[in-house]
């Protein structure tokens, strides 16, 4: 057989084929896939009839990971998960041990977890901002985003030991301690960043340009966004107010004030301005866990140094920048977990593309898929 009709998805998507259609890949290797993410898309002119999305290009058998590794082994896995946003997946995971086992939290710990967490979740809205304007043919402002985003990565560096792939937090607590530096340094961010805000807004959200581009367009429903199980700002962006730092609040997220940002118009532009919104709230949530931050360990110095759960099953849920991450481990008393399941945000809010795109515009469809904020190595796992 010829190595094009082994492709199992290309023969059976050209099946149905219309006489008046092309069809074309979208990726697998496409700067607006984010992402080794392909594309089926039949074509009648400029105009989409339908799509499917080929996952599986990144699939690295996490799950099955989960299962032959140890507990601590396993745990820097999770930062290669959502690259974005790792220190969710990063507490998702010990947070699901810790409830397992029966692990205590300090409390000044649980507010390094909020602080670091929630600078995580802003690297990750200004990666996504500046990129999802490159999507749509600006390029000067990825250049803006990025400066910012610089200026984070080294103040969680400092910490963390790493810029991207984070594994910063241990069972019962953080790696270590922050200082004096790294307050000074987040106060400084926090106070640069509100005014950056207004910069971002007069450059972007206001140019008509771009408004042009996402207004109106990829509309999600309520009905669509609970038939396919979305979350995040996705969700928000169509009304449904669903966070879990509230819903389900976890560490010491119930001590904070913010607001959970939610847009009614369903498209593009609700879910941008959403995101923007999140960035104003995690500033506000940080200033706030610093100016409360209290004395005491980092660390429960009574954690078991051999982590060997009792038999049985836990879950434990945190909100990432994409949306709700949840982690299901079931122990059968081992060293290592009898099976892992993780609840990717992304794959549910990825899946609903599929049956929207019908009679969208190719370009419209580019301005769509980068609305949902995805993350391969997330969907592929």
């Amino acid at each position: 057989m010829e190595f094009w009709k082994e492709d199992f998805y290309s023969l059976k998507f050209a099946e149905k084929k219309r006489d008046d259609t092309i069809i074309i890949n979208i990726g697998p290797q496409h700067p607006a896939t984010h992402g080794v993410l392909r594309v089926l898309a039949e074509l009648y002119g400029e105009y989409i009839v339908r799509s499917e999305c080929v996952l599986g290009y990144l699939h690295r058998m996490q799950e099955k990971m989960g299962e032959i590794k140890t507990y601590p082994q396993f745990y820097p896995n999770t930062g290669r998960l959502d690259y974005g946003h790792a220190l969710a997946w990063n507490w998702a995971y010990v947070g699901a041990i810790e409830k397992l086992v029966g692990i205590e939290v300090p409390e000044k710990a649980e507010y390094i977890r909020v602080i670091t967490t929630e600078l995580n979740r802003i690297a990750s809205h200004l990666l996504w901002w500046g990129v999802y304007i490159l999507d749509l043919g600006a390029f000067t402002p990825v250049m803006y985003a990025f400066e910012d985003r610089e200026i984070l990565l080294d103040i969680l560096q400092r910490i963390t030991g790493s810029r991207l792939t984070y594994a910063y937090f241990r069972f019962g607590g953080v790696f270590q301690d922050i200082d004096s530096k790294f307050i000074e340094d987040t106060k400084k961010f926090c106070k640069r960043m509100h005014s950056r805000l207004n910069l971002y807004h007069e450059f972007v959200t206001e140019n008509i340009i771009f408004k042009k581009r996402v207004e109106d367009v990829g509309i999600f429903t309520k009905d669509t966004i609970t038939k396919y199980g979305a979350t995040g700002p996705v969700a928000r962006g169509s009304g449904i107010k669903y966070d879990v730092r509230k819903a389900e609040p976890y560490g010491v997220y119930d001590r904070f004030k913010f607001k959970i940002p939610v847009e009614d118009k369903c498209d593009c532009l609700a879910r941008y301005m959403v995101r923007m919104k999140e960035l104003e709230q995690s500033l506000s949530i940080v200033e706030q866990a610093i100016e409360g931050l209290p004395e005491g360990d980092f660390k429960n110095k009574k954690t078991p140094k051999m982590i060997k759960p009792p038999a049985g099953e836990v879950y434990f849920s945190v909100e990432s920048a994409r949306g709700k991450v949840g982690i299901y481990i079931v122990s059968d008393g081992g060293m290592n977990p009898y099976r892992v399941k993780l609840r990717s945000p992304t794959y549910s809010n990825l899946s609903l593309l599929d049956e929207v795109s019908k009679g969208m515009m190719l370009a419209d469809y580019v301005a769509t898929l980068g609305s949902l904020d995805l993350v391969i190595p997330e969907i592929d796992k």
